[in-house]
């Protein structure tokens, strides 16, 4: 508390020894003396800071009678679900194909964070950040995720950085009958045709693996969503989504700007003509790659790990990996 102006100031612990030092000054001192008792308080101030939040203070005091409490120190930050059996078993990875996006990532970090957390879903952010000098892999990006996502999670989202779930009613939850997709073509603010699974969509890693992930022959901008349509039909699996939506294409907020953010859709060599087949070959089994570093950040209080990604090229398979 403040001390009253009509009442004489009271002094703690650490003010009353800083009383003490300065009755202890003459009563004219040179500029170099005041500096070097300022700094001296100061020091003194930080030390006391530092070992009541370390807790070396309260275990001196131990079998000892204080003449008044300390404050506890603040507990270490954990994860909400850590001791909360109520969060459930399953366990989400929630995989973000990623390259140059920061603005985008900004926000979606914090913002996906929180409703998984309101939702009580036990999840993990990585960031898969690509950093070779290839064009953008976004289904090669999302093997590595899950081949990176280590044995404690037991599901995936293949989540663009730029699409933000608005409706809490969105269920987030293990698909454990099938894939689900999440942004379906009712709800996405773009994209409307009935096969269409890109955007946000849940698997576990069991029907993921049956489908021998995402095909690795797509590089630059679309149509491997469409690939691994195919895919999920062809391993016998049934497609989800949502129902009892009512907020149609308001219930994700876009964040894409494509005025000045450009995607690549540039059909280079055979590339136009190889894009609609199917890839009967590729994918889990024989992406290639390296990680070149793994990173635990928090963005606004919100935890992820970006792993920085290397991917590799055959040129002699997909010549237009490259604009060269």
């Amino acid at each position: 508390m403040f001390p009253s102006r009509r009442k004489p100031a009271v002094y703690g612990r650490e003010g009353a020894g800083s009383h003490r030092l300065l009755a202890l000054l003459p009563q004219k001192c040179s500029v170099f003396q005041l500096f070097f008792v300022t700094l001296l308080l100061g020091f003194a101030s930080l030390l006391w800071l530092q070992l009541s939040c370390s807790g070396d203070v309260a275990r001196r005091g131990r079998g000892a009678a204080a003449p008044d409490p300390l404050k506890p120190c603040p507990p270490e930050s954990r994860a909400p679900w850590a001791e909360d059996l109520s969060w459930g078993p399953h366990r989400l990875a929630l995989l973000i194909p990623f390259r140059e996006r920061f603005e985008e990532l900004l926000a979606f970090v914090p913002h996906m964070h929180h409703f998984l957390s309101r939702k009580r879903i036990r999840h993990h952010i990585f960031v898969l950040n690509q950093v070779d000098h290839y064009r953008f892999n976004r289904a090669s990006l999302i093997n590595v995720g899950f081949l990176e996502s280590g044995n404690d999670t037991d599901y995936i989202a293949m989540h663009d950085v730029d699409l933000l779930p608005r409706n809490e009613a969105l269920d987030y939850g293990f698909p454990e009958a099938g894939p689900f997709h999440v942004a379906s073509p009712e709800l996405h603010p773009l994209y409307h045709y009935k096969t269409y699974v890109g955007g946000i969509l849940l698997l576990t890693k069991q029907h993921y693996e049956m489908c021998n992930g995402m095909s690795n022959r797509f590089w630059g901008w679309g149509r491997e969503d469409d690939e691994f349509y195919r895919r999920i039909k062809g391993a016998g699996l049934q497609l989800f989504r949502p129902s009892g939506i009512k907020t149609g294409y308001k219930t994700f907020q876009h964040l894409h700007d494509p005025t000045w953010r450009k995607r690549d859709q540039k059909r280079i060599a055979t590339q136009k003509q190889e894009q609609f087949k199917v890839d009967r070959d590729g994918g889990l089994n024989n992406v290639r790659y390296q990680i070149e570093s793994r990173t635990a950040l928090s963005v606004a209080g919100a935890p992820c790990t970006v792993l920085n990604i290397l991917l590799d090229c055959d040129a002699s398979k997909t010549p237009w990996c490259t604009f060269s």
